[in-house]
């Protein structure tokens, strides 16, 4: 090592041992911090479950099967992400709810109807205000949004009025920047990643997670 390289040494080791000075602090604050945030609802586990999505006619006329796809998303996220945190719950099969409901057509803005018969603890309730994976303005391009309302109905006592528990609303578009060039390959791409970004966004408020600062 010359003589140039051990005299920096030298400065840097004595800037790090001086009084009230230390190299290393601003490393306390380099990278991403993150906080806890706690669950908006936090009563799943254990419980059986139903996740419940209604949408209007005109996304599932473009997307006849939006209803089926956001809510199996959805119940595989949170089978997922409680069963990792040991607070696991029993989801009824989005496929028997989109079965059921294609024969009781009444029941898919009725969370107590659908709770009954599948025998659950409670409904999951999601109401799809807005969903599109092309904008109409500019159908060359894709920019998948979903906006929904989220609640939780409590429908452990058949008969009884219906606890009602209203979580904050859901919006989410993919990508979030520039709209991509709509082909072939683009639009089942942007339509899962639009999924999974709903899934996430909404399963968290059912788990305690962290997000960045």
């Amino acid at each position: 090592m010359n003589r140039c390289t051990w005299y920096g040494v030298s400065v840097l080791l004595l800037m790090g041992t001086a009084p009230g000075c230390n190299l290393l602090t601003p490393l306390v604050f380099v990278g991403e911090h993150r906080t806890k945030v706690a669950p908006e609802f936090d009563k799943l586990p254990g419980q059986r479950v139903a996740v419940l999505v209604y949408a209007d006619r005109s996304p599932r006329y473009d997307y006849p099967f939006a209803r089926l796809e956001l809510a199996s998303y959805l119940v595989d996220k949170l089978s997922t992400e409680l069963g990792q945190r040991n607070q696991a719950a029993e989801f009824v099969d989005p496929r028997e709810v989109e079965d059921f409901l294609q024969r009781n057509l009444d029941a898919e803005v009725n969370p107590q109807e659908v709770g009954v018969h599948f025998k659950t603890d409670y409904v999951v309730y999601v109401e799809v205000l807005e969903f599109h994976i092309r904008d109409a303005k500019q159908p060359q391009f894709l920019q998948g949004a979903v906006e929904a309302s989220v609640s939780v109905h409590d429908v452990r006592t058949p008969g009884a009025p219906t606890g009602r528990f209203e979580l904050v609303p859901v919006r989410c578009l993919y990508p979030e920047g520039v709209p991509v060039v709509f082909t072939a390959a683009n639009a089942p791409r942007v339509r899962e990643s639009l999924y999974r970004l709903f899934a996430e966004i909404t399963a968290r408020k059912f788990y305690e997670h962290t997000v960045a600062l």
